[in-house]
């Protein structure tokens, strides 16, 4: 292992971006977050056991166009970023016995990660084929026993989820970073993956290269 004390996980919806952290952050000994934990934007638009679909976040998805949903999902992380750096920067410096940090979270956009200053800090994308990542929404939600009106909000929020994604790797891969495939790996594998990053890679400004 480097000396990295901070291990950011980015990627798109449902690519498996919070078991994978989980992970990493069990084997380092680190505290593991999520981005959205900081400010969540109009979650998921599909029923859970525990809790319905907000009526502004099914409007969110019925209403937009994917377009719309892309620059409302981008101007969030935008604001948000302030709050994402700082929190890297407090577990970096390793002052006062803070723990290190794995933060894994869409909101961590490549082009904003690549422009850090931070010491001690790697980060990687997870990417999956979006075949994979339909069928993990398509589970979630309960999409055979959906009906009409809530099987066109998962489809909404899997073409936001697309787009999403496609730029998220054209960024990344533009400006050198690191992604790896998620799909068809076991979480203990792609762990070792993404330790294997961290560990060549700890560049403050360039916290992480494509491999």
């Amino acid at each position: 292992m480097s000396d990295a004390r901070v291990v950011l996980i980015g990627g798109t919806s449902h690519v498996g971006k919070s078991t994978v952290a989980r992970a990493v952050a069990e084997r380092l000994g680190f505290v593991c977050l999520s981005t959205d934990g900081l400010a969540r934007h109009p979650g998921r638009p599909w029923a859970t056991p525990d809790h319905g679909v907000p009526p502004h976040v099914a409007e969110h998805y019925r209403s937009l166009t994917v377009d719309q949903l892309i620059t409302s999902v981008l101007d969030h992380y935008e604001a948000l970023w302030p709050r994402i750096e700082d929190l890297i920067a407090s577990h970096a410096d390793g002052s006062g016995d803070r723990p290190g940090l794995v933060l894994e979270g869409s909101a961590l956009r490549p082009a904003r990660i690549a422009e850090l200053t931070v010491p001690h800090t790697a980060a990687v994308w997870l990417t999956a084929d979006m075949d994979l990542v339909r069928a993990r929404v398509h589970q979630a939600g309960g999409y055979e026993r959906a009906a009409e009106g809530e099987r066109y909000l998962m489809e909404k929020f899997l073409a936001r989820t697309e787009r999403y994604q496609d730029l998220m790797v054209e960024s990344a891969d533009r400006l050198g970073l690191d992604r790896l495939d998620a799909g068809g790996r076991s979480v203990p594998a792609l762990a070792d993956a993404v330790l294997a990053v961290v560990g060549a890679r700890q560049s403050a400004g360039r916290p992480s290269t494509r491999r």
